[in-house]
């Protein structure tokens, strides 16, 4: 039987966070949490886009217990905030849902300097679980989710010489790069997890092709030309539904089975049921998730600490 969000147990008592939950895939991953009975911190750029889709969800269900925690993930500052203010409120973290992302866009940076995708799409991310690493060891079993993309077969693993593409940059390339290392980082944090003796568990989905304000921002910014308008109507002729592409993310945050180093995505590439896909082990796997372990603590001083986080 096809997995489906009547198969997510009940959430009452636990606490979800998830970046990019005021539209798109975060949003109805939030609305889904919510029903469930989990207390979501909806983590958004913009606070008043995330209050309006806060009410939207408890118009439809106003039972919905949920936040709005302010986050920019182009800024690390932003991020080390609104970890410690989530902390104090929510010292248990049961799931993350790392969701937020941009795509293909003109070459620009964050407020830190790094090269946007790559900036927003790992780099903030890295941060946001590492700060909130005592909490998601706190709690009883967490569920850690990286959200990769299809995209990530055409990335290259992350140059050390040159993480931030200078003289190199092309939006598509970029892209690439900054999702196959959200599959590392996925990867490479179960293992940390493993080492540690921790109970969480870390894994990676992706949505196949889902229609959402994504690729709008893609086109309205011009990250990829002249074939913009052609990637937004295939995007909205072909791709699923936001709830139908949100499955893969919510399966592996909440599925009581999962075993963590895993692949969730849609049964046929591009959509449909939500399974476990294989692992695409390429040559040289283990060297590259220690690089972008190295390359992220050198880019952002900032690594995972363990013994601090256990108490030891």
């Amino acid at each position: 039987m096809a997995w489906s969000t009547s198969q997510i147990p009940d959430l009452t008592g636990r606490v979800a966070v998830i970046t990019g939950a005021n539209s798109g895939l975060g949003f109805m991953s939030t609305k889904v949490l919510a029903r469930s009975g989990a207390h979501v911190i909806m983590a958004t750029r913009d606070v008043d886009r995330g209050t309006t889709a806060r009410d939207a969800i408890q118009a439809d269900d106003p039972a919905a217990s949920l936040e709005v925690v302010e986050l920019d993930l182009a800024s690390i500052a932003s991020v080390k905030s609104a970890a410690a203010s989530i902390l104090v409120a929510h010292p248990e973290i049961d799931i993350l849902i790392n969701n937020a992302g941009v795509m293909a866009l003109p070459e620009q940076r964050t407020e830190d300097g790094f090269e946007m995708q790559f900036g927003v799409n790992h780099l903030g991310h890295w941060v946001l679980t590492a700060k909130l690493l005592a909490g998601i060891l706190a709690a009883e079993s967490a569920q850690v989710v990286s959200v990769t993309s299809i995209a990530r077969l055409i990335g290259k693993p992350v140059d050390p010489q040159n993480p931030h593409l200078y003289g190199r940059y092309d939006p598509w390339r970029a892209y690439g790069q900054s999702k196959l290392a959200n599959y590392h980082f996925a990867l490479g944090l179960q293992r940390e997890f493993e080492k540690h003796g921790a109970k969480a568990v870390s894994n990676a989905a992706h949505p196949g092709l889902s229609r959402t304000n994504l690729q709008a921002r893609t086109v309205q910014e011009g990250g990829v030309g002249r074939s913009g308008p052609v990637f937004e109507w295939l995007a909205a002729m072909a791709g699923s539904d936001p709830a139908e592409g949100a499955l893969p993310q919510l399966r592996a945050a909440t599925d009581p089975v999962v075993l963590g180093g895993e692949l969730f995505g849609p049964r046929f590439i591009g959509r449909g049921a939500p399974v476990r896909r294989p692992l695409v082990r390429r040559p040289g796997l283990d060297r590259q998730i220690k690089t972008l372990w190295d390359v992220s603590v050198t880019e952002t001083s900032v690594w995972f600490d363990f013994d601090a986080a256990m108490g030891r």
